[in-house]
């Protein structure tokens, strides 16, 4: 219990803005020897990885010296299993993995510490966005798979705001969208916790039912899980007719990295995690400074959890720009898989949603196919509007305009139409395996093909 006080306390400080850049810095470094001996003597995995770090060496260790050492990449965590852990299963709090769609599950337990840390900077931000949309809510809460942290995280978060849960798998063949759609009708459910798709997939089952979203309970909405641009976002919301935050970013193996704020900005979560931008391709470390920079984010846990992973290759882009209080605002953009070459040219996941949804409204979802036609590339977009009835050629003509300005002239056919189970499977596998066939003689479907085989499987 006071472990939990302590840390609440420093968090709400870092939050008041009443610590100094050199309080912080000298917080992060403590963290930092702490967490390394910690792995370098109880984790199998990093007293190998480590073997030339001695007790010396981390006493002596910096900020910038972090650099020095080997990352730990996916690859790592799926080959190493339990051995990247720091302490036994039967220490941990709970059990959760990954869902295992482009590789072997990865075990992530987490133990009492785990759950300290990275609760409390939820429970501190969703306070303030919260109370602006009423004082009481029911919140339905969503999670991807029951081996996931989602169900669990919220649970304790809403209960210390002081609000009730109902958490319901609407994938899952007990539940399913219509026991989830009575729920939200019979106890007037007020906020949504799911990923965007799921958000879109209950929406489409609403409008197939006659129904509008945005004549049920719903007034807020918190997205996580995926890639979401302010324009994906937008359209969420208007189709819901609710408030909609991208409420945070983070991964089951690496928890909770970033969490938004009533500004619907994702800033980074310092006191938990230390962070670096490197080139995907070098992996050289870029320079935080006062731009906004782009790169592939890198985390190292500043706490002795179940798991710490040194210098995590998350294997996500961003773009990261320095806050003055020590944190980063930053905007997932896409994996670094999923980075798309269209005419010699490349562009992140982030790119080609925001070109397609900057000027279009009450979009449910999408999904696009590459071709190559006589040497050039071109996308033929599908859109499944929440109005199909409306007159779209003038609005598709201005929105297929623009993408092509946006993604430097590269050829645009947009249409109406249904998209199909795929789109769904973005949280589960890749935003490249739910919206993108590349049809091109040298397009990459490995993702699509990891997509399909998981709807072969039964998911929903």
């Amino acid at each position: 219990m006071n472990q939990a006080r302590d840390v609440f306390q420093l968090h709400q400080r870092f939050e008041n803005n009443d610590l100094s850049t050199e309080q912080l810095n000298a917080q992060q470094l403590s963290q930092l020897k702490h967490v390394l001996g910690y792995v370098t003597n109880y984790s199998p995995f990093y007293k190998k990885h480590f073997s030339g770090l001695t007790e010396t060496d981390i006493h002596q260790m910096t900020l910038e010296a972090i650099q020095r050492l080997p990352f730990t990449t996916k690859q790592d965590l799926r080959e190493q299993g339990a051995a990247m852990a720091s302490a036994p299963l039967h220490r941990s709090w709970v059990y959760y993995e990954t869902t295992g769609t482009t590789g072997s599950p990865t075990p992530c337990p987490r133990n009492e510490i785990d759950s300290i840390h990275n609760n409390t900077p939820l429970i501190i931000r969703y306070k303030d966005i919260f109370r602006q949309h009423g004082e009481h809510h029911i919140v339905g809460v969503m999670g991807p798979t029951e081996l996931h942290s989602t169900g669990d995280t919220f649970e304790d978060v809403m209960r210390s705001l002081g609000h009730s849960v109902v958490k319901m798998w609407p994938r899952s063949p007990v539940v399913g969208m219509e026991r989830v759609m009575k729920l939200i009708s019979e106890l007037q459910l007020t906020a949504l916790v799911c990923t965007p798709a799921v958000a879109i997939s209950l929406a489409r089952y609403l409008k197939d039912a006659g129904i509008s979203p945005a004549e049920t309970s719903v007034r807020l909405i918190l997205t996580l899980g995926e890639l979401t641009t302010p324009a994906l976002l937008r359209n969420i919301g208007e189709v819901w007719g609710a408030k909609i935050y991208n409420c945070m970013y983070a991964s089951q193996e690496s928890s909770i990295l970033a969490v938004c704020n009533h500004e619907s900005e994702l800033c980074t979560v310092p006191l938990n995690n230390f962070y670096e931008v490197i080139h995907p391709e070098t992996g050289k470390p870029m320079p935080l400074t006062g731009t906004t920079v782009t790169g592939e984010l890198v985390i190292t846990n500043l706490y002795q959890g179940q798991k710490p992973l040194i210098r995590y290759r998350t294997g996500d882009m961003v773009r990261a720009m320095p806050q003055p209080n020590g944190a980063l605002k930053i905007i997932p953009i896409g994996r670094v898989r999923d980075v798309l070459l269209l005419d010699g040219i490349q562009y992140c996941a982030w790119d080609i949603e925001s070109a397609l949804l900057d000027q279009l409204s009450g979009c449910l979802d999408y999904a696009i196919r590459i071709t190559r036609e006589e040497g050039k590339d071109m996308l033929h977009v599908t859109v499944e509007l929440l109005d199909d009835s409306v007159q779209a050629s003038t609005i598709l003509n201005s929105v297929r305009r623009h993408m092509q300005e946006k993604l430097n002239g590269v050829q645009v056919q947009i249409e109406i139409g249904k998209t199909s189970a795929l789109t769904g499977t973005s949280a589960m596998v890749s935003w490249k395996a739910a919206r993108l066939h590349d049809l091109r003689p040298d397009g990459d479907n490995d993702d699509r093909n990891a997509a399909l085989a998981l709807l072969n499987r039964g998911f929903q």
